[in-house]
């Protein structure tokens, strides 16, 4: 997996999943912008909002101790990936909103 990379990582201790854009992974941990998997709608609500504030992606770092899994977010048959109900809902994709934030 590649820098700038769409993944979903899933961490124990406690158990969570979490999706966002992979910036860096080496033997310390893994680092990227991302969100719970559990309040990816919730963040995309609030972008929808007429009146919402920019919302962007926290840079959070784990390390390798609580990396259980990491995976490419892909569509899976009929099943879109994250990123793409992310550019469906929005209308722009991830990397292209989160640009308005570098």
């Amino acid at each position: 997996m590649d820098p700038n990379s769409i993944v979903i990582v899933s961490l124990h201790s406690p158990r969570e999943k979490i999706w966002g854009i992979l910036l860096e992974i080496n033997p310390s941990g893994v680092t990227l912008r991302g969100v719970d998997l559990n309040s990816f709608d919730h963040f995309v609500s609030q972008i929808n909002q007429l009146d919402a504030e920019r919302i962007g992606l926290p840079t959070i770092f784990f390390p390798m101790t609580r990396v259980e899994r990491i995976s490419l977010d892909e569509p899976s048959g009929a099943i879109p990936s994250m990123a793409e109900i992310f550019q469906r809902k929005i209308g722009r994709s991830i990397m292209d909103y989160l640009a308005q934030f570098a």
